[in-house]
C-alpha cells in the first residue's frame, strides 16, 4: 500500500498545512508613508488601498478619484510592512499648462509582493477629454465644442469620468462607486452646469467611504447657478459661476478628486486628496497546523497560551 505523503509535513496528520495567524483582529489606518508595525504573531492581513485623487482642471472637468481596492487574506512575514501613501494631484491654473495633475499611487509591500493602486485621472481642460486614472477625470466644457469623453478607469479600481454632450458644461470625475456626472445643458444663455462627481465606496474593513470624484465647473455668467457642484463621497466641489466661488479640494486621506474650475472666462481647479491604506490584522487559524509551525510559534512566543492551573472537584472510585 503506497504511503500517504500529504501528511508528512504535518507530523503524520493528514490535512492542510497552515501557518496560523495569532494577531488579534486589529484595524489600523495609515495616512503617511512608512512602516506599519504588526502585532507579534500576525501572519495574515486584509487591506484596503486608496490612492491620491486627480486634480480638477482649469476651465473644466473634475478630477477622478484615486484607485481603490481591497485585498483579503494576504500572507505577511516579519514584524513590519512598508506602506506608501499617494499624494493628490495639483489643480490646474489659468497659467500654462492649464491642465491639472494626476494623483499618485498608494502601495503596501507584503510577502506576496507589492500591492498598489493607480492615482486618479485629471479633469479635462476646456474642450478636452478627461484623463485615464484609478477613476477617470471628467471632460471639460466649451462654448464652441459640445462633445467630449470622460477618462477611462483602471480595471477594478474605479469608474470612468463623465462625458460632455452639451456646450457650456463640464463633467464630474469618476468615483469608486459610480461614473462621473454629465455636465448639464444651459438653462439660460451661458449657464451650463457642472456634473456631479461619482460617488465613493465604503471599505469593508472599517465601513468608511473613500474615493469620490470631483464635481465639474459651472459655466461663467448668468444665473441661476450654484456656487459649487455637489460631489460624490469625498470628492471636491466644482467652481461656481462667479470669481468668488472657489472649487474645493478632494478629501485629505480619502482619495477624492478635486473640483473643476469655472468654465467660460476661466478659473483654477482644485487639488485631489491624498490616499490612505487600511490594514486589518487577522486572527485566523483554518486547517491543520504542522508540527514544525507549532514548534516555531512556541519558540517565538506566539503560540496561544491557555489556562494551565484550575481547581476541580472529583471523586475517585
Amino acid at each position: 500500500m503506497p504511503r500517504n505523503k500529504s501528511g508528512s509535513a504535518n507530523g503524520g496528520v493528514i490535512g492542510k498545512t497552515n501557518k496560523a495567524s495569532f494577531g488579534k483582529d486589529t484595524i489600523t489606518t495609515k495616512t503617511s508613508s512608512g512602516n506599519l508595525t504588526l502585532q507579534p504573531g500576525t501572519r495574515e492581513i486584509s487591506t484596503t488601498i486608496v490612492s491620491g485623487g486627480g486634480g480638477g482642471s482649469f476651465n473644466g472637468g473634475g478630477g477622478g478619484a484615486g484607485g481603490m481596492k481591497t485585498i483579503e487574506n494576504l500572507p505577511v512575514s516579519g514584524p513590519t510592512v512598508p506602506i506608501t501613501i499617494g499624494g493628490g494631484g495639483a489643480g490646474g491654473t489659468v497659467c500654462s499648462p492649464r491642465n491639472a495633475c494626476a494623483g499618485s499611487p498608494s502601495a503596501i509591500t507584503t510577502s506576496c509582493g507589492l500591492q498598489s493602486t493607480s492615482g486618479g485621472g485629471i479633469g479635462g481642460c476646456s474642450a478636452a477629454p478627461g484623463r485615464v486614472g484609478g477613476s477617470g477625470g471628467g471632460a471639460g466644457g466649451s462654448n464652441a465644442c459640445g462633445s467630449q469623453t470622460g477618462g477611462a478607469a483602471i480595471c477594478g479600481e474605479g469608474n470612468p469620468g463623465g462625458a460632455v454632450s452639451q456646450p457650456q458644461a463640464s463633467a464630474g470625475g469618476g468615483g469608486k462607486g459610480a461614473v462621473g456626472g454629465t455636465g448639464g445643458a444651459p438653462t439660460v444663455a451661458a449657464t451650463g452646469t457642472g456634473g456631479n462627481g461619482g460617488n465613493g465606496a465604503a471599505s469593508p474593513l472599517n465601513s468608511t467611504t473613500y474615493a469620490g470624484g470631483g464635481g465639474g465647473g459651472n459655466w461663467n455668467g448668468g444665473s441661476p447657478a450654484p456656487s459649487t457642484q455637489p460631489c460624490g463621497g469625498s470628492g471636491g466641489g466644482g467652481k461656481g459661476s462667479s470669481t468668488s466661488d472657489n472649487a474645493t479640494a478632494g478629501g485629505t486621506n480619502q482619495g477624492g478628486g478635486g473640483g473643476g474650475g469655472r468654465a467660460g472666462n476661466g478659473g483654477g481647479g482644485a487639488a485631489g486628496g491624498s490616499g490612505i491604506v487600511v490594514v486589518k490584522e487577522l486572527s485566523k487559524a483554518s486547517g491543520v497546523w504542522s508540527m514544525q509551525s507549532q514548534f516555531q510559534a512556541k519558540q517565538q512566543g506566539t503560540w496561544p497560551r491557555f489556562i494551565t492551573s484550575y481547581t476541580v472537584d472529583y471523586l475517585v472510585v
